[in-house]
């Protein structure tokens, strides 16, 4: 026997069959009471409201429609069995837990009815139809589950599925998601709703990495308080006028819930809360959460920096600038990321993320690490934040204060002034710099 041979591979783990039945059992419970009691509840109610587009009317019946619409209880059921893990069971039990917690809360809290009446249907899809209707009343709406639990099976299926079924399986999951409207089961409102919780769900119980949640530290530094202030205020202002509006304002609740997000951020999570790693990338839940807020800061960002280079020259190979699309990365080796709130582009190019919050003091020890990766990195560097105004200019001062290029942080911001004259640097941010230099 060769040495090759007498190696043993490491078996793996059994999959959690036990505990996937045991979590079905439980979820299946869950799922048809509190299902059943919030239809029981809202029935009692003397009138239940609807919102519902005008548009709408022209959405066919398709009875066919509810073999997919069926389908989910069989995803939902084989989910908890494709997981491979007792960790990965846990985040995917939680996540539809959650999800079922959270729409069950707003089936209670603000109730909504289909308007529409069903045709009659025979042979199998009156059969399906009819099992339907023997638990189902038209109350539960907003958010829909089917769409949220869509999300959340559609993520775990994803990580397992080979590349070539991705495209099927999505086309699959979009037919799910229009079986809601085709047999009658949702209005319009109740799919984006929806697919927010599902990604809500997907951001709060990360697969990789630690959820946004599990840090959360009250903000006590007044310009993190005021921003939080801020944009929790531009949230509720959104929601008031979709909700006194409504039609088509109601896609503002959209940008309010993003914002309110971001005033969590600075309340209370951190730039954790961007969900970005290591590498420049948030992960695709944060990027659809925080997408009317992400438009907005990309949009300021251009706009502040236009007429501007998208790069300066500090010193040997060191570059300072806004945070760069594809086409501004040719020649560049590395980049030094100090965003929370954008994704990196695709590309190459070595990228070294070191999220911090806009407009407040960068973190002491990340200041370091940031102007420690900087002398490390292999030339071109380049420097970026939303603008190159603020935590890129932060991190290159430490750095160079820290390399012996610079004496001082006002030497050392009075140096990087000369080829990015706008830079303006606040009072708390400015003794953040000093702390990290000089310990």
């Amino acid at each position: 026997m060769t040495a090759l041979e007498s190696k043993t591979e490491e078996p793996r783990p059994a999959r959690p069959f036990r505990g996937a039945a045991i979590a079905l059992a439980g979820l299946g419970t869950f799922f048809y009471a509190s299902y059943g009691f919030s239809n029981w509840i809202t029935g009692l109610r003397a009138e239940v409201p609807s919102v519902v587009f005008d548009w709408e009317k022209a959405i066919p019946f398709l009875a066919w429609t509810i073999i997919p619409y069926w389908t989910t209880n069989i995803l939902y059921a084989g989910s908890m069995f494709l997981c491979s893990t007792e960790r990965e069971l846990s985040i995917h039990t939680r996540r539809l837990l959650a999800i079922q917690l959270v729409a069950v809360g707003c089936f209670l809290a603000f109730p909504l009815k289909v308007i529409w009446t069903k045709p009659d249907t025979s042979g199998t899809f009156g059969l399906l139809f009819e099992s339907l209707g023997s638990f189902d009343r038209p109350f539960n709406q907003a958010p829909s589950l089917h769409v949220a639990l869509t999300v959340a099976l559609s993520a775990l299926y994803l990580r397992y599925l080979p590349r070539a079924f991705f495209g099927p399986f999505l086309a699959w999951s979009g037919l799910v998601v229009a079986s809601t409207l085709t047999t009658f089961q949702h209005h319009f409102i109740d799919l984006p709703t929806g697919a927010l919780l599902g990604f809500l769900a997907l951001w709060t119980w990360p697969m990789q990495g630690a959820s946004p949640l599990s840090e959360i530290r009250l903000a006590a530094a007044p310009d993190r308080v005021a921003l939080a202030l801020r944009y929790g205020l531009g949230a509720l202002l959104l929601a008031a006028i979709a909700a006194q509006l409504r039609g088509a304002a109601l896609w503002l609740l959209w940008p309010a819930a993003s914002l309110l997000m971001v005033s969590l951020a600075y309340g209370a999570l951190g730039p954790r809360a961007f969900a970005k790693d290591v590498d420049g990338r948030m992960s695709f839940s944060a990027r659809i959460l925080f997408a009317p807020y992400l438009i907005g800061v990309f949009v300021n960002s251009r706009l502040w920096t236009r007429g501007e280079p998208r790069r300066v020259e500090v010193t040997g190979g060191v570059f300072l600038g806004r945070v760069p699309a594809a086409g501004d990365l040719d020649g560049v080796a590395t980049v030094i990321d100090l965003c929370a709130e954008y994704s990196r582009p695709p590309g190459d190019v070595v990228w070294r993320a070191f999220p911090s919050l806009d407009l407040v003091a960068p973190d002491v020890d990340l200041l370091r690490r940031a102007a420690d990766a900087i002398e490390t990195s292999a030339r071109p560097t380049l420097v970026v934040c939303a603008l190159g105004y603020g935590r890129s200019v932060a991190a290159l001062a430490v750095w160079l204060v820290r390399s012996q290029r610079a004496k001082t942080i006002a030497e050392a911001l009075d140096r990087l002034r000369r080829v990015r004259p706008r830079l303006a640097p606040r009072p708390a941010q400015i003794a953040a710099m000093k702390e990290a230099a000089h310990g």
